[in-house]
């Protein structure tokens, strides 16, 4: 298939997050070694959170007519929904089946079904295989801010 490598790249993405912290206590993930960025932990908190936001609008594009693709803050996500109150091994495991059962769809599809589109509210129509894309490289952005993080700390 012309996509399963896109597939497989957007399929790997939990596995980058654990390598990334690896080895991180409870204190590392909350340290914010690096002035006005995210903890750790608030750095996967808010890929949990989008991940769930990015496989709706997956889905979304599958099953709908070109649907509309509502927007997240993403700091109003940061500001409200506990991220220092949540705990690492278990947003890891919603990412990781987020993205396993996603992907066991889109390795359903016909190579015609990535030309879907749906409307995004902010950045316009956008192909199932761009919102693919944009999620394959979502983790690997915000993984080297983990590892900035822990350069900081030095571990």
């Amino acid at each position: 298939m012309k996509y399963e490598s896109l597939i497989n790249d957007y399929a790997a993405g939990p596995q980058m997050l654990r390598e990334a912290v690896r080895g991180m206590t409870r204190e590392h993930v909350l340290a914010r070694p690096v002035p006005g960025k995210w903890s750790t932990l608030e750095v996967i908190c808010h890929i949990a959170d989008f991940e769930i936001v990015g496989a709706d609008r997956i889905k979304r594009v599958i099953a709908e007519n070109q649907p509309t693709l509502p927007d997240g803050d993403e700091k109003a996500f940061a500001a409200s929904l506990a991220y220092h109150s949540r705990e690492l091994e278990e947003e890891l495991q919603i990412i990781g089946a987020i993205r396993a059962s996603t992907a066991r769809i889109l390795r359903t599809l016909k190579e015609e079904d990535f030309a879907r589109i749906g409307k995004h509210t902010a950045a316009g129509p956008l192909t199932l295989q761009q919102l693919v894309e944009r999620m394959a490289k979502h983790i690997g952005h915000h993984a080297g801010f983990i590892n900035e993080k822990r350069k900081a700390l030095a571990i």
